[in-house]
């Protein structure tokens, strides 16, 4: 067992990227592009626990960022700023070897936690089991428009139909107006929803590490951005990550023509299949993401907690931060976006 990555690339990176890209398992949370950005783009370290054969070849991995906040706490989370990721294995037993090794990178680090999300879930002492949170949702793309209007409900169907004969339009690229154009949107729309923004360059990073396999597709009005989504493709699934819209976009149906453009444009792309990400039990995004006919699949994570520890509280929905949210909602753009990074860089 190893660590072979803090904040640098390993001098075995070629053997790194290698192992994903053969592990049927893998996501882009595993990969080393993935890693590097969210370090690049907002200091925390990346440590690549490991594990090797007889003969040294890989038969392991597993990347955690060590966030730091002064508002949430730290921890070694496997990775940053995914929805997926954890332990990557040949077998249980190599997960099994990675998990104590991620326990024992907590304690050399003075780390009281370790969050996985995803992958096997570790058993043994600190760890538990954390259920009933969040939800995937996730489906197989239509061949092509037609049937893909029919694999959505009929209620949502007729939302959809209706903007596609609106005067809105789609754009799409990795340029540097559609950047600007898309943070503006998300930003906007996560202040309106009380939570800090994370720094634009978490997003420029991201699309520079992934190139070809991320892009930015945004509804317009009159050339206007009024809904915008930065999306990942990986292994023939487009998977939407950081989208958003402003407060015209529900009235506009925007939202209904991004997530269906999107659609349309991943199959151009060759994908098969549409990851439309989790989100909580019982908010919005869930019942919006149902109404697409998309069945949530439970996700299930793990955390390890050193003796008499507290886990990290990172849930806006918490009574915790209701009073901050509700203030946070009133805050100017300009200042929500000023302010917003140098919080939501430690959420992690």
């Amino acid at each position: 067992m190893e660590d072979g990555f803090s904040g640098t690339p390993l001098s075995d990176a070629v053997e790194w990227d290698a192992y994903v890209a053969a592990h049927a398992g893998a996501t882009p949370f595993h990969s080393r592009a993935w890693c590097e950005a969210i370090t690049k783009a907002t200091g925390h370290r990346c440590h690549l626990v490991t594990a090797r054969d007889a003969s040294g070849a890989l038969t392991g991995i597993l990347p955690l960022h060590h966030i730091r906040s002064p508002l949430f706490g730290q921890a070694l989370v496997g990775s940053g700023f995914a929805v997926d990721g954890g332990i990557l294995a040949d077998d249980p037993e190599v997960a099994a070897a990675l998990a104590e090794g991620a326990v024992a990178m907590a304690a050399s680090l003075g780390v009281p936690s370790v969050e996985l999300r995803g992958g096997p879930l570790p058993g043994g002492e600190g760890w538990r089991v954390e259920e009933g949170v969040y939800a995937g949702f996730a489906r197989d793309l239509a061949t092509d428009d037609d049937a893909e209007l029919l694999a959505i409900p009929r209620k949502q169907r007729a939302e959809v139909r209706k903007v596609l004969e609106s005067a809105l339009t789609v754009t799409t690229g990795r340029d540097a107006a559609e950047r600007r154009d898309h943070y503006r949107v998300y930003a906007t729309s996560v202040r309106n929803l009380g939570t800090p923004v994370f720094p634009k360059a978490l997003f420029d990073a991201v699309l520079d590490a992934f190139g070809d396999a991320a892009d930015i597709l945004t509804v317009r009005e009159d050339g206007r951005p009024v809904a915008s989504v930065l999306s990942l493709y990986w292994r023939g699934t487009v998977m939407p990550y950081w989208g958003g819209g402003l407060a015209d976009a529900r009235r506009l149906r925007a939202n209904e023509l991004l997530y269906f453009a999107l659609m349309r444009h991943a199959r151009e792309r060759g994908c098969t299949r549409f990851d439309f990400g989790r989100s909580k039990v019982g908010t919005g995004p869930f019942a919006y993401k149902k109404n697409w006919g998309f069945e949530p699949q439970p996700l299930v994570y793990a955390r390890w907690l050193a003796p008499g520890e507290a886990a990290r509280d990172t849930n806006p929905n918490s009574a915790k931060y209701r009073l901050r949210v509700d203030l946070w909602k009133k805050l100017p753009l300009w200042a929500a976006n000023r302010i917003g990074p140098l919080i939501a860089r430690g959420l992690g």
